[in-house]
């Protein structure tokens, strides 16, 4: 996992800010895609400062959220006990994160952008991990999303094309894909996502 914005900032840094730096909303296509997931054991990547996690908790989900910043962990901690919701906020990095085998109902990843070789070992993981009938839901930034100056990563390793994941989620027939798709769309999230943004979603489902 980087432990550096696109900007070079640490994550660190960027979440000692004042403020939340993606809002305190949950992201637009995971409150899109909640009502396709079961209620259940649900595991958000690279969850920050806990918007998408407390999110998950207030519809009844049982939540673990996982960063690799420590600040950000402490904030989603605080999120959670303003929302009156238990999230189990870890700080732990990907590399070294075990997602287990039929451990989850649902695993959540949106704009966890990661390295190459992590993100193909982490994605290829996630079949694995659910649990029958399981979803995995996820959001991350393109190619064609560089120079806009919208927020995302502006290097192209960190980016994720649709055509990529499906072929790590493929690895293994038992991935049902629901939603495939590369949009563009409005995105409004706290001081760094704002404008239209270029961008994979996917929501697939473990037969």
């Amino acid at each position: 996992m980087s432990r550096t914005t696109s900007s070079g900032q640490s994550w660190d840094e960027r979440y000692a800010e004042d403020g939340f730096a993606f809002g305190t909303e949950p992201n637009d296509y995971l409150r899109e895609v909640a009502p396709s997931l079961s209620v259940g054991r649900t595991l958000c990547l690279g969850d920050g400062e806990g918007r998408n996690g407390v999110y998950l908790a207030e519809l009844g989900h049982d939540v673990v959220t996982v960063d690799l910043s420590p600040v950000g962990v402490v904030k989603a901690r605080r999120l959670a006990a303003e929302r009156s919701v238990t999230l189990d906020a870890r700080v732990a990095d990907l590399a070294e994160f075990d997602l287990g085998n039929g451990a989850w109902h649902n695993i959540v990843s949106v704009f966890c952008h990661l390295p190459p070789d992590l993100r193909h070992a982490v994605h290829s993981a996630v079949p694995t991990a659910l649990r029958v009938g399981g979803c995995f839901v996820f959001e991350a930034y393109r190619k064609a999303n560089i120079g806009r100056g919208v927020g995302g990563p502006q290097n192209a390793d960190m980016t994720v094309e649709l055509e990529e994941l499906l072929r790590d989620l493929g690895a293994t027939p038992r991935m049902t894909i629901e939603i495939g798709r590369e949009v563009e769309r409005n995105i409004i999230e706290g001081k760094y996502h704002n404008g239209m943004s270029a961008t994979t979603q996917v929501l697939a489902r473990r037969a």
